[in-house]
């Protein structure tokens, strides 16, 4: 239910969006800027190449070839992608990150006529490139480091018309913040550009309240979205690094107190600790293949030993023992709608050095194919059990669980020998408590107990290789079966992967069991 507080902001805010839709402020901005912003390192990349020929459509899906229209932003159907294409990949491109890198090569003809060619065809607060406030937020940064690198060089007239459209993406911003429809990622992101665009247009008309909101926005957020234990609630390691880049370059531009930093040392904290000697991100929960250009877009991680732990607040175990390091998702689903998490409750993730054991099979896609995405995101794609084909909860669109599980870590220890974890997993009448020993150095002892209503149930118990060659060091009590299975390592592509699959039809309680030798 919404409350009174929330439906006079809505009001207000779409009173606003009506009226400059109808009549865009003013936006002439005159005489030099200096930019306060770190220069930038380098670039990401989606992960894919998008060929648009010699003239960009920067509303068009070109995988799919569709192509949305010029109407009032509100209007754009971007969830449905029979009808807008999807929005992930138009959004990708019109991000303009791709502008920083050609900014860095001096390539200024590139950079206008891209830039002309964008301004041409999205007008202020029409079409789909308007209709995430956190999108004209990314875009926005991709603008002032280009500007940063390239703007003095620019001609006099196309720079004034690109300040104008950067200042009208402030107004944006500052009217179309996510209090209440994203207050997640999307609300850092946008604050994170707001203050930017304050210290950016400096002495120009609300600037100093776009940076005083975007910086009070981002302490609060700081406070709210990051646990005691350093992570962040969201339950996505991608989501995590995400929230990282932009609460470290909010702290390059602000320089907030000691208990901000503190939060952040947490952070890296985390991260350093799910990375593992390999340095490889397990792929937790969502992972969008976006990033944020800035200098920091790979956290920078002191140097310290690996060591076992238990991270409460987000139920994270991590084991480690030479080059050997290991996962398991002990905790429930992220915050509110858990939009970015997937149902992996008691899912294991392990790697040998280089080699990967078990994997996370990845995201894939958002709203390009609601089969794939509710696959990739369910309970099959993931090393745990599953009970009569169900997933630990119930997927209600693409970014919203109903009836998530209840998850309680029962025990944890760790020594110089070995480590130990129970937890259960408590979803739709049924009970999965699962108890991992990782006898160091290379040993894994794997129980799964599972109990619910009388009858026969469907029980499997999963899991998802990182190769053919690792089947040989997994040895499961019960038969299992190899079979093909499905992993993206990058957003928009996937491609097969092995599964092995232990299956009984049977009475509940049941046990099952498996050991893990990596010398074998």
């Amino acid at each position: 239910m919404r409350t009174p507080r929330e439906i006079a902001f809505r009001f207000r805010q779409e009173l606003i969006n009506l009226w400059w839709y109808a009549k865009p402020p003013a936006a002439a901005i005159q005489g030099e800027l200096s930019p306060r912003l770190p220069a930038p390192d380098a670039c990401p990349s989606f992960g894919s190449a998008i060929h648009v020929g010699p003239r960009i459509r920067w509303r068009r899906d070109y995988a799919r070839g569709i192509e949305i229209d010029l109407r009032y932003f509100r209007r754009i159907p971007y969830l449905d992608a029979s009808r807008a294409g999807d929005h992930k990949i138009i959004w990708e491109l019109n991000r303009h990150q791709h502008l920083v890198a050609l900014a860095q090569a001096g390539n200024l003809d590139e950079i206008r006529a891209q830039l002309e060619s964008w301004l041409d065809q999205n007008p202020f607060h029409r079409g789909i490139n308007w209709a995430s406030a956190l999108e004209v937020a990314l875009r926005a940064l991709s603008w002032m480091w280009a500007y940063l690198l390239v703007g003095s060089r620019m001609p006099a007239g196309f720079r004034a018309r690109w300040l104008g459209a950067l200042y009208l993406h402030a107004r944006h911003i500052e009217n179309n913040l996510s209090f209440y429809f994203s207050p997640n990622t999307h609300l850092l992101g946008e604050a994170l550009a707001l203050h930017a665009l304050g210290l950016f247009f400096s002495g120009r008309p609300r600037a100093a309240e776009w940076e005083t909101v975007g910086a009070k926005v981002m302490r609060e957020q700081m406070d709210r979205q990051v646990r005691a234990d350093g992570s962040h609630f969201e339950q996505s390691t991608y989501y995590h690094v995400y929230a990282l880049d932009m609460f470290r370059l909010h702290a390059a531009l602000a320089e907030p107190g000691p208990a901000y930093r503190a939060n952040l040392e947490r952070m890296t904290e985390y991260l350093h600790a799910v990375t593992g000697p390999s340095g490889s991100l397990p792929l937790l929960g969502d992972d969008d293949g976006g990033r944020l250009v800035h200098p920091f877009a790979v956290a920078d991680i002191k140097p310290r030993k690996w060591e076992s732990q238990l991270f409460r607040d987000s139920g994270t175990a991590v084991m480690v023992s030479g080059n050997v390091h290991a996962i398991v998702k002990a905790g429930g689903f992220g915050a509110g709608s858990a939009g970015h998490s997937h149902a992996d409750v008691l899912s294991l993730i392990l790697r040998h050095g280089a080699e990967e054991i078990l994997i996370d099979p990845g995201t894939y896609t958002y709203t390009g194919d609601p089969h794939w995405r509710d696959w990739f995101r369910g309970t099959e794609a993931h090393n745990t059990i599953r009970v009569d084909g169900l997933d630990q909860g119930t997927a209600a669109g693409p970014f919203r669980w109903v009836n998530p599980p209840k998850v309680n870590v029962l025990a944890w220890q760790t020594s110089a020998e070995r480590d130990i974890l129970e937890a259960e997993c408590r979803f739709r009448g049924f009970t999965h408590r699962r108890r991992v020993e990782f006898q160091k150095p290379a040993t894994f002892l794997i129980t799964d107990e599972v109990d619910g209503p009388p009858g026969e149930h469907d029980i499997e118990q999963l899991w998802h290789l990182g190769s053919l060659a690792a089947q040989s060091k997994l040895v499961l009590a019960q038969s299992a079966e190899v079979v093909d299975s499905w992993r993206s390592t990058t957003f928009g592509e996937k491609r097969p992967s092995p599964l092995m699959r232990v299956h009984r039809r049977c009475q509940l309680p049941v046990r099952l069991q498996a050991r893990i030798e990596l010398n074998r």
